[in-house]
Parts: structure tokens; sequence; C-alpha cells
């Protein structure tokens, strides 16, 4: 029998996504999606965009580039737009870490292995900390050689460290590094890239976009995905110094050089256009996380403290799994992670008041017949 498919592609494990079912209506609490939707203006400028759909889109983003670094208080020049932080972070793994080995916490977004694994990159999982922290001086301590000590390669790949990726706040447990930790990171490990993938720092976070001024080997990744609504428009961008920037933009055109349509560009500008619309929802997910955490400690939830768009929950005597598959069955959706370390604990989504009280109902009801 012909086998059609590369070494390459039998040998992937890829992605799996949060589910997006058909068979009935859902409360959603299981991929971070906004509540809220988009602004208003973004619905306007998409429509204005329509009729300019028969040509190409800017391969350089300009208008939207120049958006985001006005916003952010950079160059033009320090930003690159993509197809969502997802493409940005995959073009990352070419332009950055095809030789050596790439740092990444052993629970995080579970995307990193699947990209280092198809870009053929070694990676080390640094474990968190008890309470799911990030201890900065994990990731520091390497020297100029980038060389990794003997007992922290501890069998796993060795050789060069070309650079390190985290998310903060992290994903699944919400938990967020201080910018001094940051930056104790970054000025660490000068002589390698740090990516500091910002998905959701909007919600309690302090971005690192103000250190890529002073530290040229950082990189800051962020989405218009979770805080401005934009999940189906597909938008994400990166924020460095020149010679990180134009890395990205070499494989990206070496791929295709229209990576994001028209509507998106134009949505996407109008989205941090509308900075009051955007701190008003963003406020509003925030409140309701805080009012959600607490309301599930009184159930006797353990709730990891989060500064995301969601909370990362265990109970004591019911199990995550069970819990997962009963609200399911009621109709509500969050997201269980069959994995080592984390294999008892739920991710919940912040939806809107309603939603949320109807989720602590169900896990009221479940937590009692137990």
């Amino acid at each position: 029998m012909t086998e059609y498919l590369s070494e390459l592609a039998q040998g992937l494990k890829p992605y799996v996504p949060g589910e997006q079912p058909s068979d009935r209506q859902y409360i959603k609490l299981n991929t971070n999606e906004n509540p809220y939707g988009p602004s208003h203006q973004v619905k306007l400028a998409i429509e204005e965009e329509i009729g300019s759909l028969r040509l190409y889109p800017d391969p350089d983003c300009v208008a939207l580039r120049d958006r985001v670094a006005a916003y952010y208080g950079v160059s033009r020049e320090n930003v690159f737009v993509g197809n969502g932080s997802d493409e940005v972070l995959a073009f990352a793994f070419p332009a950055f870490f095809t030789s050596g080995t790439v740092l990444f916490p052993n629970i995080t977004y579970s995307f990193y292995p699947v990209y280092s694994d198809l870009f053929k990159t070694k990676y080390m999982e640094i474990p968190l900390k008890e309470d799911f922290s990030i201890d900065p001086a994990d990731y520091c301590g390497f020297g100029t050689a980038g060389e990794m000590p003997d007992d922290q390669a501890d069998g796993m790949h060795e050789g060069r460290i070309r650079g390190i990726l985290i998310p903060n706040p992290n994903a699944p447990t919400g938990k967020c590094l201080a910018p001094e930790a940051v930056e104790q990171i970054v000025k660490a490990n000068r002589d390698k890239v740090v990516l500091i993938d910002e998905a959701y720092i909007d919600f309690g976070g302090v971005s690192a976009v103000g250190l890529t001024e002073r530290y040229e080997n950082l990189l800051v990744v962020m989405t218009l995905s979770k805080s401005r609504a934009l999940a189906g428009l597909r938008v994400g961008f990166a924020i460095g110094g020149k010679k990180l920037i134009d890395g990205l933009n070499a494989v990206k055109n070496s791929f295709n050089s229209y990576t994001v349509d028209r509507l998106a560009l134009a949505g996407a500008a109008a989205a941090i256009e509308d900075g009051r619309y955007f701190m008003q929802t963003r406020d509003m997910i925030i409140a309701t996380r805080e009012r959600v955490a607490a309301a599930l400690c009184d159930i006797g939830f353990k709730v990891v403290p989060s500064q995301a768009n969601f909370v990362f929950i265990s109970h004591p005597t019911v199990r995550a799994q069970a819990i997962f598959e009963e609200l399911r069955g009621m109709g509500i959706l969050v997201r269980y992670f069959n994995k080592p370390l984390i294999d008892n604990y739920l991710r919940v989504t912040i939806g809107t008041d309603e939603e949320m009280d109807r989720f602590l109902s169900a896990v009221r009801e479940i937590a009692a017949l137990r």
C-alpha cells in the first residue's frame, strides 16, 4: 500500500481545540470567547470594507500596524500582524527556534509542543511550582553560551538554549507573572529570544511591551480574540525589536504574503480604536470573574487566582471529569484536560452574569449530590 503522508505528517500529534458542537444550544464556557461581542464600530468598519473584497489586502498591514503602534507607543517597524496569535506563534518557531532548545512551562498552552514537533524544535518543559506559578529563577542562570546545566537537563533534550516561551497570564491556570519577574527572565537571557505570549494580559496583568524598547531579545505576542471579542476574525500581532519583526516577516512572506484579509484588517483597526467599549466589557468580565471565584470557593471548590478571562478550579470530592460530563448533560460546556497534574481541574470561561449564575447553580447541584 502506498503511503502518501510524509514522515513528518505521520508523526504529528495535532492540537485539539475546544469543542464547537452544533447538536444543541449550549452555554459555551470552554474556549475563552468574549461573551459580549465586538464593538459596534467593528461591524461598521467591516461593512464599509465589503465593497473592496475584489482587491487583495495590504500584505504589509500598514494601517493596522500604525493603529497598534500608536496604541502601545511603539513604531510601526516594531509591529508584526498575523492571522491570529496562533499564526504569529507558528511563524516564531522557524524564525527563532529551529536549532537548539526552547523552554516553556510543563503546564501551559498545549500548542507549544505541537509547534515544536512540527518545526523539529527541541524543547524542555520547566515544572511549575506547587501553586501553579512560574518561578522566574527556573529560566535564568544558563550563561551566555546558553548551555543547559546537567541537573536541569535531567535526561531531556540537551543543547544550546535558543529561546524561552512563557504565556503571561498562563493558560490554563490563569496565573500571572509580575512585570519585574518578566524583566528578570528577559535580562538574564539577552542572547536568546524571549517570547511572552500575552493572549490574556488585558484581564489583570501588566504588559511587557514597555520592555521591548530596552531589550532587543524580547517579543510580545497578543491577540484580539479575547479582550476585543474578535475570535472569529482571527487577528493577532507581535511587538518587538526590528530584527525580530524582520525575522517574522521573512517567514511569513515565504509562506503567504496575504495572511490577513481586508475585513479582518478593517475590523481589527476599529476594535483597537474603540478603547471605551474595550475597557467597559473588560471590566465587566473581571468583575464577574471575581464574583464567580468567590462563589465557587463558598461551594467548596479550590480556585486558582486568575488574571485571565477564565478560572481554573478543582473540587475536593467530585472528580473534574465527572463534573465536566454532568455539566455537558445540563447544556453547559467547560474545558477538561485529561493530562497529568491537571486531570482533576476544569477551566471555566467567564461568560455573562446570567450564564455564570446558571453555571454556579449547576455546580451547586452537582456538588450537593455527592
